[in-house]
């Protein structure tokens, strides 16, 4: 099967991460994948991507002159020259404004487009008014359409009336991930304990709720740390915060890491304090990893992979009491961390698995493209 796949960018970030992992597992079976980023920025993949996975960048096909000083336009039509010329029995699109000018730049063309939602669209800040009114037009062109959690579904399907196939399917954890043991995190550490954060350093993260709930524990347990890795415009800000309460050796801002596997796994709980999200990777990866876990219950994504807190702590949303009970219990329960982490990484192995998700991903192709069912998986 040939698979045409655009993303927005290949930089650090959840919904890229994902395209590399699927991209990389289509072209090690045989498929043949392009993977096409629209961003107008030359830049390097910052995850790592099969050599199997042909890279065609927008950037380097744009043109010059009067058309090129009108970016949308032209790359409306370099999208339709590549589908054109590469004939793929199907195009996935990731990311709502990706989705759009995909859809623009197809229509009229007898190629299924399958198009993925890569957060919960009654949340989400990321689609403006006439991106969600472009969305609302012409989501119904799509074959079909991918949203990763359940909890999604109803709010796509009202403000899309009419949207065809919608089908849900979770992000994978990389096999890579899976070679990987748990970490030692419920044995006597003589230099301490590391509670871990991940993620941009943007106020939907809520990283300043977290230091807040750490300062108040902080006292009572002077062996423990709080790392919190990721880069973003609230670095100074948070930075500020950390001296104010004097935490400067106990909380530390680590920035962005190419290893986030290494990072997880050095740890001896993860906490995630976002006020929404689309599906959240690092909290799947930490849950893989055997790390306990405390989410803040938000839309969409921890009450689902936690099985509505069995495999996790969920922790009520705005409710700074309930965080600092969850951190307190996690942090002086040596017993109970290794219970959640060891839960945690059994139940998201057996759910998530990359071959699992393979097959979901596989089964939407057959119904809109036709192909015959794979009979193997990366």
């Amino acid at each position: 099967m040939k698979i045409l796949f655009f993303v927005s960018s290949l930089n650090a970030g959840g919904a890229e991460r994902v395209a590399t992992t699927l991209a990389s597992a289509w072209a090690r079976r045989g498929d043949t994948v392009l993977l096409a980023p629209t961003w107008l920025t030359k830049h390097d993949p910052f995850y790592a991507l099969a050599d199997q996975v042909r890279l065609v960048r927008l950037a380097e096909h744009m043109p010059t002159g009067p058309l090129g000083r009108l970016p949308g336009v032209s790359k409306w039509r370099v999208i339709r020259a590549l589908v054109q010329r590469e004939q793929p029995d199907v195009v996935v699109s990731f990311l709502t404004n990706v989705n759009v000018n995909v859809l623009i730049a197809t229509m009229g063309l007898r190629v299924p487009v399958v198009v993925s939602e890569r957060t919960h669209p009654a949340y989400s800040q990321s689609a403006g008014r006439l991106l969600r009114m472009l969305r609302r037009k012409l989501y119904s062109q799509a074959a079909a359409v991918v949203m990763q959690t359940q909890a999604g579904v109803p709010a796509l399907k009202a403000q899309v009336p009419g949207v065809r196939d919608v089908t849900v399917i979770p992000n994978p954890l990389p096999d890579e991930l899976l070679t990987r043991s748990a970490p030692a995190s419920c044995t006597t550490q003589a230099k301490g304990y590391e509670a871990v954060a991940m993620g941009r350093l943007v106020p939907a993260k809520q990283f300043d709720m977290l230091i807040d709930t750490f300062a108040t524990l902080a006292a009572e347990f002077p062996q423990w740390r709080l790392t919190i890795w990721g880069d973003g415009p609230q670095r100074e800000a948070l930075q500020a915060q950390i001296k104010t309460l004097g935490l400067e050796r106990r909380v530390r801002l680590a920035g962005r890491t190419p290893q986030p596997w290494d990072a997880l796994s050095s740890a001896d709980m993860f906490v995630m304090t976002s006020r929404v999200e689309g599906f959240p990777n690092v909290l799947l990866e930490a849950m893989a990893l055997g790390l306990p876990c405390i989410a803040l219950d938000c839309p969409s994504g921890p009450a689902e992979l936690s099985r509505d807190g069995r495999d996790a702590v969920l922790v009520p949303m705005e409710n700074a009491t309930a965080l600092q009970d969850a951190m307190h219990n996690v942090m002086a329960d040596e017993a109970l961390r290794w219970t959640l982490g060891m839960r945690a990484q059994a139940s998201v192995r057996r759910r998530y698995g990359l071959p699992i998700v393979l097959k979901q991903w596989d089964d939407v192709f057959r119904r809109v493209a036709h192909v015959p069912r794979a009979d193997h998986v990366a």
